[in-house]
């Protein structure tokens, strides 16, 4: 069970927020990720110096809101920090977190390449005007079409997964008189502490070459042999939500060793090497937060003793981290609608969202933390569980959480869902996807509109034989 109240935010708020003021102060501020979060003197919760119940009131709810601020500093920390130990080294952003026009923007503007694993995210970024030579391709099954685009656009890398995409982009690079620039994704064995759905490390997965067996070494060989694509290095991809060193120094070691086998037997030096992203963040109280010095410290160790003892240069040093930029530095605003009680087992909070804008708890039992926006200077009074409305008992967002009073017209605030919610939403039920605001400083702007039912049935079509006539009965 979790409360999250303002006498509690010291140990109780992702991020170790810090409560400053007392229980009867006029005002009052909380430091969450950056600074984001505060309580104002209408004891209001005040996100990215926007008040969330005025959001609410003005944007709708469900609504997501990122905070700008917290973005940009977490993208120059984790530079910074992999910088500081690994002076050739890159952050990619890892677009499928979170990705819109205008964040693909910001992340040009911060000075990070992007990873997209889609047409869709390619188009995205294309559209921002991101550099297309700061795009890493991936995705285990990319289509023809999606290959070409890729091409055509000049992007900077394509992850090659397996070997029939391999031989794909060779022969439409040859069409188009391109040579693609490739970075081989490798299975290292590592399995790494999270969920199921979501380690990729391990060698029975959909992702990547394995290097037992041979495979990622033949997978070299007939990159090699190619006329139409450069081999420029190797990468993995051990998990998401990782919160253990351990692992990226196991899977660093595996790689860097693999880097000498392939050397030895076939003279090609890999001069890059991309360990992947997953760096976890604080849901709830009990999940640590990754020290991120630490950990490209422990990194860049194995690497270079690595090197030393192969006799092979050093590596570029690629990272692609998504959750970590995004994750805490956003959260979804509800409006309570019915209030259940069943007495002597649950009460249940049904909000106006749910599993549609936020599958992560239906698909891997994530858990969150939240705050009733509009009380959030008051103690808890009573434990609850916040429903969601889609027409689905697991449709649930929060088990057993200590809230103040809830009733209905409150606004929940879901901390720490910048990111895969907005990526992950769908229109189940037919509910509209939500819009999507950036907060800085006290400014709020919307940079994804609310969808209309309107924008849901755009694309429906009624063939001419359904609408002008039923079949009878008798036919049926």
């Amino acid at each position: 069970m979790r409360q999250v109240v303002f006498a509690h935010f010291l140990t109780r708020l992702p991020g170790d927020a810090i409560i400053e003021f007392d229980i009867c102060g006029e005002d009052g501020r909380a430091v969450y990720h950056n600074d984001s979060i505060t309580i104002n003197s209408r004891g209001h919760l005040v996100f990215g110096g926007c008040d969330t119940v005025e959001l609410a009131r003005t944007y709708k709810t469900p609504l997501y809101v990122m905070d700008e601020v917290a973005i940009r500093r977490a993208a120059r920390h984790l530079r910074s920090a992999l910088e500081d130990v690994y002076p050739d080294a890159e952050v990619i952003y890892a677009s499928k977190a979170f990705c819109t026009v205008a964040m693909c923007r910001l992340v040009d503007e911060e000075g990070l390449s992007l990873d997209v694993s889609s047409g869709g995210e390619l188009y995205t970024a294309l559209v921002a005007g991101f550099p297309p030579e700061k795009i890493y391709f991936h995705g285990n099954n990319k289509s023809p079409e999606e290959i070409e685009m890729g091409l055509k656009a000049g992007i900077g890398r394509f992850m090659v997964d397996n070997l029939f995409e391999l031989e794909l982009i060779n022969q439409l690079a040859g069409r188009l008189k391109k040579k693609a620039d490739i970075i081989l994704r490798i299975t290292p064995g590592v399995e790494a502490h999270t969920h199921d759905y979501i380690r990729t490390g391990q060698i029975d997965s959909k992702f990547g070459i394995g290097i037992t067996g041979g495979q990622a070494q033949r997978a070299v060989e007939k990159a090699l042999a190619m006329d139409n694509v450069e081999l420029r290095g190797f990468h993995c991809h051990i998990g998401s939500q990782i919160q253990e060193i351990e692992p990226y120094v196991l899977s660093a070691g595996i790689m860097m060793d693999f880097i000498s086998d392939v050397r030895e037997s076939t003279g090609f030096t890999a001069s890059e090497l991309d360990l992947g992203g997953g760096i976890g963040i604080r849901y709830v109280e009990s999940d640590a937060r990754m020290d991120l010095p630490s950990l490209f410290a422990a990194i860049s160790k194995t690497i270079a003793d690595k090197a030393e003892r192969h006799g092979i240069p050093l590596p570029r040093l690629l990272i692609e981290p998504g959750r970590y930029i995004v994750g805490e530095a956003g959260i979804t605003l509800y409006t309570v609608g019915a209030v259940k009680d069943i007495p002597g087992v649950r009460t249940y909070v049904a909000v106006d969202g749910g599993m549609a804008d936020n599958p992560r708890v239906a698909l891997y039992r994530a858990q969150y933390e939240a705050v009733v926006a509009n009380k959030a200077n008051l103690r808890p009074t009573a434990v609850v569980s916040i429903a969601g409305k889609a027409c689905e008992s697991g449709d649930m967002l929060i088990w057993d959480i200590e809230l103040p009073r809830v009733e209905p017209g409150d606004i929940i605030a879901v901390l720490s869902t910048g990111a895969y919610t907005y990526s992950m939403a769908s229109n189940y039920n037919r509910f509209p996807r939500p819009a999507c605001v950036f907060v800085s400083e006290g400014e709020a702007y919307c940079v994804v509109e609310r969808e209309t039912y309107e924008d849901i049935i755009a694309k429906d079509r009624l063939p001419g034989a359904i609408g002008q006539a039923r079949p009878s009965a008798a036919a049926l």
